[in-house]
């Protein structure tokens, strides 16, 4: 194969494996039951005027299954990032003890597990879209090369394969996030 045809499939299965990093990520937002820093991941806190992440003014552990806590480093913060959690709508209700943030992650309903099994198939149908698309724009580009059809079709080929390897690990990824989203 020509080095051209070969630096666009190493183009399109690195844009392939950006879409199931991203799937990764998106997933890791998705609240599967059990307590985890996180579920915090969004929550920016006004930290003297300027909009920082928690996780850069304080420290989150999960002591159980159950309960976030949220240590700041600076105590005069805790009502700040009281509100910031309050602010990022993630369902949750903060308690200050004056040393800390306590946030008891409540049990999922049977709805909400539905909800986010339904909201975590949506993720992984982009991102075989997206893994799609980079298919498309290889295609395309192989298209416009000046090689012979063999050496064309042998690189479509090559990219419909990643295509496939890909599909597969969003599949196996989505199936994995599933069982652990409806496991009780």
């Amino acid at each position: 194969m020509n080095e051209e045809i070969e630096i666009i499939i190493e183009t399109g299965e690195e844009q392939m494996q950006s879409a199931v990093a991203h799937l990764k990520h998106e997933f890791a937002n998705i609240r599967a039951g059990k307590a985890s820093p996180m579920m915090l991941k969004s929550v920016v806190v006004d930290y003297y005027g300027s909009q920082t992440p928690l996780s850069q003014v304080a420290n989150i552990n999960t002591p159980d299954a159950q309960t976030i806590t949220v240590q700041p480093w600076e105590k005069t913060m805790l009502s700040e990032i009281e509100k910031a959690i309050m602010n990022a709508n993630l369902g949750f209700n903060p308690m200050n003890n004056g040393e800390s943030i306590i946030i008891n992650v409540p049990v999922l309903t049977e709805e909400r597990r539905k909800e986010l099994a339904k909201r975590a198939k949506s993720e992984s149908e982009k991102a075989k879209v997206s893994v799609r698309n980079d298919r498309k724009d290889a295609n395309n580009e192989i298209k416009k090369l000046d090689a012979s059809e063999d050496m064309k079709k042998n690189a479509e080929d090559t990219i419909q394969e990643l295509t496939n390897k890909y599909t597969k690990i969003i599949d196996a990824l989505f199936h994995t996030k599933e069982a652990e989203i409806m496991k009780v």
